[in-house]
């Protein structure tokens, strides 16, 4: 284990990390955005244990710290646990106020599945190790420190920039971004939303592929299987067994995925990524785009997690419970089955579906809701519609990544997960996915084992949303 360290942008990498020239502010600081992930991934925000509020007050007392009046930072929430940062950079008001949204709490990590702690931050073999590297608190320091940087700068942005960083966003019953929509709206009403907690830039080997705008995303759901049985003594086994029958539900699951499904955004994804693939690849994406997609390419491009699921609704067993004792039959036999499904289809359209593919009346199939409640009917929602692709969004990330990163294309996509942007999506505010965080696609860390984020790529990403959010708030040129 190598201790943390937060040095200056090391040589080697400087051309990875800052290739352009830094204001005398940044130079002066260059640890800032390091020390708040540190802090922050060293405070435990998950559900079982942690504590949101603890993080919210450590962001809060580092904008206070730095200026930022009392009354533009305000920490509250529903409970003492789960309480979120609400901060505003005031501008001119020209224009009306851009809504940057991201989560403090992360998904549960467990010390001994782990080769470092996972709420200690860990600089090893260039890269930062910890709970919440990916998943997003690189992104949520990242926004904090730019905060700080502009203030100490003296910008004066053209519209205020409000950042909301919520509780539960991984689960729990406080989903922060509701619960201010449902209870103080007036503090977090924008033009448009950003959430760094999707898109960024794919690479490959090193290379930069694609920068990635989430335009849209799957719906998340839960569902409860659950096989009960008489049970009996051990030593009388019978052909029923709970726990079997539940395995064969699984194992059919696990033989059968849903059917493949392309919509508007999904379609651009793949048109526009063929372009930066090797010929092999290339061909299979473009196969699958024809009238009659190509079952091969599906299948070859299917065995590529992440292309598996843009192509595809995906459910998959996350956790199991049976039986009672060591020397008895099961009584009862329990799996959680986690859905991402695609645009157009309902959690309850998946539940059908699940039953029908089982085919067994012993194996009950039930919703469980984001705070945990059983139901026997899933909701009828569906994916929101995509926003425009509006200029005064588009345009200055096209051009600054056309500069941090010549020849790499912005492409929107559709996450393959879930968002907060569920929530302002739904009140009407056009809500886009931009991330500066480079991410090679086959290590995806997110809520798995030893998540972290390349050192390079974090420095970059800090000074990609520095320029971004100048670019957004510049003042209108004047009229000639």
């Amino acid at each position: 284990m190598i201790p943390v360290l937060f040095p200056r942008c090391r040589a080697a990498l400087l051309c990875l990390c800052l290739p352009l020239s830094l204001s005398a502010a940044a130079a002066a600081e260059p640890a800032l955005a390091p020390a708040l992930l540190k802090e922050l991934i060293e405070i435990n925000t998950t559900d079982s244990v942690g504590n949101v509020s603890t993080a919210a007050e450590a962001m809060a007392a580092q904008l206070r710290a730095a200026g930022f009046p009392a009354e533009d930072v305000q920490v509250l929430g529903p409970n003492e646990r789960k309480r979120n940062l609400v901060v505003r950079y005031r501008g001119t008001g020209a224009r009306k106020p851009v809504l940057i949204i991201g989560h403090l709490d992360v998904v549960e990590a467990k010390r001994e599945d782990w080769t470092t702690d996972p709420f200690t931050l860990v600089e090893r073999d260039g890269y930062y190790y910890g709970r919440g590297t990916q998943d997003m608190k690189a992104a949520d320091a990242i926004m904090v420190a730019n905060f700080i940087r502009l203030h100490r700068e003296g910008w004066r942005p053209a519209r205020d920039l409000i950042l909301a960083l919520t509780a539960d966003e991984e689960g729990g019953q406080s989903n922060g971004v509701d619960w201010l929509l449902r209870t103080h709206r007036e503090l977090i009403e924008a033009d448009f939303v950003l959430n760094p907690d999707s898109g960024g830039l794919l690479m490959q080997d090193g290379r930069p592929v694609v920068m990635t705008v989430e335009a849209t995303e799957k719906v998340y759901a839960d569902f409860q299987l659950t096989v009960t049985n008489p049970g009996g003594h051990s030593s009388l086994p019978k052909p029923d067994n709970a726990i079997y029958r539940l395995a064969d539900a699984l194992a059919r699951l696990s033989r059968a995925p849903f059917p493949f499904e392309l919509n508007a955004v999904t379609r651009r994804y793949f048109e526009r990524m063929a372009e930066r693939q090797s010929p092999p690849v290339a061909r299979d994406m473009r196969a699958i785009l024809k009238a009659k997609p190509d079952a091969a390419a599906i299948a070859r491009l299917s065995q590529d997690p992440l292309y598996n699921s843009t192509l595809h609704t995906t459910c998959v067993a996350t956790r199991l419970e049976a039986g009672h004792a060591n020397n008895a039959l099961p009584q009862r036999a329990t799996a959680n089955v986690n859905c991402r499904i695609l645009p157009g289809h309902s959690p309850e359209e998946v539940r059908q579906a699940l039953i029908r593919r089982f085919n067994d009346p012993q194996v009950q199939v039930r919703y469980v809701s984001d705070s945990g409640g059983i139901a026997d009917v899933a909701p009828e929602r569906k994916a929101i519609a995509p926003p425009p692709p509006r200029p005064e969004v588009f345009e200055p990330l096209e051009a600054l990544v056309a500069e941090m990163w010549p020849g790499t294309p912005v492409v929107p996509n559709m996450e393959t997960g879930a968002s907060d942007s569920i929530y302002t999506a739904a009140v009407g505010w056009p809500s886009y996915g931009v991330s500066g965080i480079a991410i090679e696609q086959n290590d995806v860390r997110a809520h798995g084992r030893d998540e972290r984020i390349p050192v390079a790529s974090f420095e970059r990403a800090t000074e990609f949303y520095y320029r971004y959010l100048k670019a957004l708030t510049a003042p209108a040129a004047a009229a000639p």
